[in-house]
């Protein structure tokens, strides 16, 4: 499981997550403490540290990899929070480390040259907005932060942290990162903790759906790994997701395909009934006697006698 050494492994197991999760709360920085420093690259080669945001900028620092369900599963709602509350006070930052499931197609970094281009793919295929660094081999930055697959740390002005989600929560972060720049406003301070701090929760099972593009980057191998591990349940989630890709990828186009579709259809079957109904056979069949004309009176059939008695 190993075979790449302590950090970047070969196969994901369930005993790895879990060491990590135990791990990941006194691994990873607390609320109200000072922020790791680090630097690193951007895919376009800038280098950007922590410290050039301190007393400039929030920050919001995101750390997930291509073959992560979750870290797929939140992107699309975290480009709409870079671009609703990324400005001039706050900075979202997303760190790309080890790969979370990796497999055939998509295997543990070997090299640093590997691991850029997983970045680059990532970056491409999910149409990440914000900058996106590379951390080092070794995984030096995530080490930092507590190894989880996809943890979020809003860091204040101050450089410490105001809140974090040991699984990214796109909506919790958004809460958080409002009470954080009313609070800094109203009182005028660098620094706050909000939101009690920490969110732990897991994301609920749904959120799956959209994470099956992680694990087809990975490969087979990795979605094999994924269902043996995490159990049948969470495999059917990810299939269902695999299957209902449009749906889940574009609802709304989706949806307005289905009510266009449909309106074809409806279209279709009134115009067919309608020129059925204009048809001249069609037409000829439904003649009725005019309104003004009325039909003859039935006369009943005469009996015996009354033929002998005209005889």
């Amino acid at each position: 499981m190993l075979g790449l050494g302590k950090y970047n492994y070969d196969r994901f197991t369930k005993e790895l997550l879990l060491r990590d999760v135990l791990a990941g709360r006194s691994a990873g920085p607390r609320p109200g403490e000072r922020a790791p420093g680090f630097s690193a690259r951007t895919l376009e080669g800038a280098e950007i540290a922590l410290r050039d945001f301190r007393d400039k900028k929030n920050v919001v620092l995101i750390l997930g990899s291509a073959t992560c369900p979750f870290t797929a599963a939140s992107i699309a709602a975290l480009n709409r929070l870079d671009r609703e509350h990324g400005g001039d006070d706050v900075q979202f930052l997303f760190v790309y480390v080890r790969e979370a499931h990796p497999g055939e197609r998509l295997p543990a970094h070997r090299r640093a040259a590997d691991k850029l281009r997983a970045a680059e793919r990532f970056q491409a295929e999910e149409g990440i907005e914000m900058p996106v660094l590379v951390d080092g081999l070794g995984g030096g930055i995530h080490r930092k932060y507590g190894k989880l697959p996809n943890p979020t740390y809003l860091i204040d002005r101050s450089g410490r942290v105001a809140f974090r989600c040991l699984w990214t929560r796109p909506q919790a972060i958004e809460r958080a990162l409002r009470e954080l720049r009313e609070r800094q406003w109203e009182r005028d301070v660098a620094h706050a903790v909000v939101l009690g701090g920490e969110y732990s929760d897991l994301p609920p099972a749904g959120t799956l759906w959209r994470g099956h593009r992680a694990l087809d980057r990975g490969g087979r191998q990795a979605a094999r790994n994924f269902r043996r591990e995490m159990g049948l349940p969470l495999g059917i989630t990810v299939a269902t997701g695999r299957l209902l890709r449009p749906v889940v990828d574009s609802p709304r186009q989706t949806a307005t395909l289905l009510a266009l579709s449909g309106g074809i259809a409806a279209g279709g079957i009134f115009l067919g009934r309608y020129l059925r109904s204009r048809h001249p056979r069609n037409t000829a069949r439904k003649r009725t006697v005019p309104p003004h004309v009325k039909p003859p009176a039935l006369q009943p059939a005469p009996s015996d006698s009354q033929r002998l008695a005209q005889d």
